[in-house]
């Protein structure tokens, strides 16, 4: 058994070698960023999902294939970006290779799209990807994997080091219910309206290790938590912990994973940029409360709400003991935001975060929903993926 660090106040040189190898903390730029965004590979013939996309995988060109990936499903092919030092790098690669992957799918028939969920989809549709990880994954969750696949947008931000990591994660927790009502992106449910913005969030939240991440003291406190379980086998290593937020020490990024997958690239790009602002922000300055930040029953009541309501939802604040609308609560912080988005030069792709706001991906869907069948929602999404 590995002895536990005696001597914490030594971080980072003289604990590092006493780290597990998966924890040991690969610096990056402070504040770059990584977006990563599943997206759905769709047949035209039906406008239900595509069919044996590991094959298709292999087929794509080296450059492109470098950065897509197969996920748990078929038919979910997952767009990764290199880090980034400014928004303006992340937003120039994924509307790039948003357009190559639509390309490359075009050319044999299918198209691509991206939601928190895919409208019609039910389980009987979902095979799971044969590659090892995704089949070790279906003998652990045996039918929880067979569910309808969820698509989801993850954000990584560049930090120096494990305890600036866990300083940041521990205060990224107070704001995931709004990003999520942000991002809400799924309303639709096996062919119906769920009644939720974000029925992604439910769906999802059938996955063991899921949701708002505990607070840590420090990061030997995360790393003695996690490694315990992967020391019993309770999962083979860390990126099997599928948290709303979570730490990336072979990346040295803070990954926000609470995020629906938008519709466009714009949406995106807007959503990276306030989680870069937001983590500014707190690192610099620190903006909430410690009676929001480490009261886990009002942070998850929070998540629920902004899953059902969206930008519609009324969130709780232990402060003034209140129902506050989320929509207030963004105005309030992007006027603390924003003159960090200024400084990391995000401020253009934040200006987008009101508009957002006001008009959802699941509003927007409901609407379309009103005028067309879902397969004409569908087709939409496919439209707007990468419009020429």
């Amino acid at each position: 058994m590995r002895q536990p660090v005696t001597n914490p106040l030594a971080w980072p040189d003289a604990v590092d070698e006493q780290l597990p190898k998966w924890a040991r903390w690969n610096p990056s730029t402070p504040y770059s960023l990584g977006v990563e965004e599943e997206t759905m590979v769709l047949d035209p013939a039906t406008w239900g999902l595509a069919r044996d996309t590991e094959a298709l995988l292999a087929a794509l060109p080296v450059e492109l294939a470098a950065h897509i990936s197969a996920e748990t499903h078929d038919a979910v092919l997952e767009i990764g970006t290199h880090p980034h030092l400014d928004i303006s790098g992340v937003e120039r690669e994924l509307r790039e290779l948003r357009r190559s992957l639509q390309h490359e799918m075009n050319r044999v028939g299918l198209h691509v799209a991206a939601s928190g969920t895919h409208p019609t989809v039910t389980w009987e549709d979902v095979r799971v990807s044969g590659g090892s990880r995704y089949q070790l994954i279906l003998d652990s969750m045996r039918s929880l994997t067979r569910r309808e696949p969820t698509f989801a947008l993850h954000v990584h931000v560049g930090v120096p080091d494990g305890a600036t990591a866990v300083a940041l994660l521990n205060r990224l927790r107070a704001h995931l219910p709004l990003l999520l009502g942000l991002s809400a992106n799924s309303p639709f449910w096996q062919g119906r309206d769920s009644g939720m913005a974000s029925v992604r969030t439910s769906i999802f939240q059938a996955f063991p290790r899921v949701g708002i991440p505990t607070s840590f003291s420090s990061y030997l406190e995360y790393v003695d938590v996690v490694d315990q379980l992967v020391r019993c086998g309770a999962f083979p290593e860390p990126s099997f912990l599928w948290w709303d937020v979570r730490l990336r020490p072979l990346f040295g990024t803070v990954e926000v994973r609470v995020m629906d997958s938008q519709s466009t690239a714009e949406r995106s790009v807007a959503l990276a940029a306030l989680v870069q602002s937001i983590a500014h922000l707190e690192l610099e300055e620190g903006y909430h409360d410690a009676a929001l930040i480490h009261a886990p029953e009002i942070l998850n009541e929070n998540r629920f709400l902004a899953a059902r309501d969206g930008m519609h939802a009324r969130l709780i604040d232990p402060v003034t003991e209140s129902l506050v609308p989320a929509r207030q609560q963004l105005a309030d912080l992007l006027d603390a935001a924003t003159p960090h988005a200024q400084e990391l030069g995000a401020e253009d792709a934040l200006a987008l975060i009101p508009e957002i706001a006001q008009d959802t991906g699941a509003g927007q869907q409901r609407r379309l929903a009103r005028t067309t069948r879902l397969d004409g929602v569908i087709q939409i999404l496919a439209a707007t993926f990468s419009p020429a």
